[in-house]
């Protein structure tokens, strides 16, 4: 049976369509995809993401040990700053894209996939490098509002200066009386927050930003635009654009893999493949012919299978068919063009600069 976050019953009486995401039972759309995707990017909406999931680091080894098993650099960032990396396994292959919330070298928040929750934290625990290891992933509700109005929404709520809350900082404060960490972090490519706090708090806080937001127009999102909005900033997800068979250098994500930082787990084995080159690379592209490229189809080159679609879809605010997918170097440039199988028929495509959408 799916589980539920402490706010499905707030989904169900607030109209949602309910899908099963990853184990649990996830609001697809409330009013419908494109209406909630519209309304992030131009004005907000708030998203329960509680499905996701958080493995803390603590002691005097919990920085070391959290950066020996991490792509990018906890050494580089401040207290009250998050960073965006991956876990990988020896051979490179990545266990999960995560942030982490540095809240000081003894304290530190792992927030992973949802579908790699209890992956995730075995693969932590067994690497732990002396440190103290907890699954805390059902003592948080985590929110995201998320849009060009959010601050305008939030702010009224807290105590926090959210104008000196940089991007990727975080501070803890109460809103609406509800103890909080707030995050100037997101999936959308929008402005906005994502806010942890306690399961049986969850329902008030997601009520205080829904009557609060009445005015600045603010909606219940549901996956669906999250997939949507996170694609045309060519936001990686895991399970589609990187697995454990992918390295972060072949998902285009080599800006988080610090090979200078020191050792960390995988770093060997990336030094390897960037010296003999990659097989393949993860590009942006459009459709020039009609059609939507999904998640699995074919990318043909003279008529061949050379590689495979991502992530795939219609864009609601570029209006064109936009995707992701693993082709062969020779293919990687800008201007490079390839045929998707779309159900049999070839629809040409172009390999594009991402992101497709960028905030104004």
């Amino acid at each position: 049976m799916a589980k539920r976050t402490p706010l499905h019953d707030v989904h169900v009486q607030s109209g949602a369509r309910m899908v099963e995401f990853a184990g649990w039972d996830m609001p697809v759309q409330y009013s419908g995809l494109l209406d909630e995707h519209e309304a992030v990017r131009t004005r907000a909406g708030l998203f329960d993401v509680s499905h996701m999931g958080e493995v803390v680091f603590r002691g005097p080894r919990a920085l070391e040990a959290l950066n020996r098993v991490f792509t990018n650099d906890l050494a580089r960032v401040a207290d009250g700053q998050a960073q965006y990396g991956c876990l990988c396994r020896e051979d490179g292959g990545i266990v999960d894209d995560v942030v982490i919330y540095r809240r000081s070298a003894e304290d530190l928040l792992v927030c992973v996939n949802a579908g790699n929750r209890q992956k995730d934290y075995e693969w932590l625990r067994d690497h732990a490098g002396g440190a103290q290891v907890a699954n805390e992933s059902d003592d948080w509700v985590q929110l995201a509002l998320q849009g060009p109005r959010a601050q305008a929404i939030l702010q009224p709520l807290t105590g926090a200066d959210l104008a000196k809350l940089k991007t990727f900082h975080f501070v803890d404060g109460d809103v609406a009386g509800v103890p909080c960490t707030i995050a100037r972090t997101g999936y959308t490519g929008e402005d906005g927050f994502e806010l942890f706090c306690r399961p049986a708090l969850g329902v008030k806080l997601w009520k205080a930003l829904m009557d609060a937001g009445k005015a600045e127009g603010l909606v219940p999102a549901g996956l669906g635009a999250r997939d949507t909005l996170r694609l045309e900033v060519a936001y990686r997800l895991y399970g589609n654009d990187m697995d454990d068979a992918t390295t972060p250098l072949e998902a285009g994500l080599g800006w988080v893999v610090k090979l200078d930082k020191g050792d960390f787990i995988g770093r060997d084995a990336l030094l390897r493949q960037k010296a003999a080159g990659l097989p393949r690379k993860l590009v942006g592209f459009v459709l020039t012919d009609p059609g939507i490229a999904r998640h699995g189809f074919d990318v043909l080159h003279d008529g061949k299978k050379v590689g495979v679609v991502a992530s795939g879809t219609k864009s609601p605010t570029v209006k064109t068919s936009i995707g992701l997918a693993f082709v062969p170097p020779a293919l990687a440039a800008e201007g490079s063009t390839f045929a998707v199988d779309i159900r049999g028929r070839p629809a040409a495509a172009q390999v594009v600069k991402t992101p497709f959408y960028t905030r104004k």
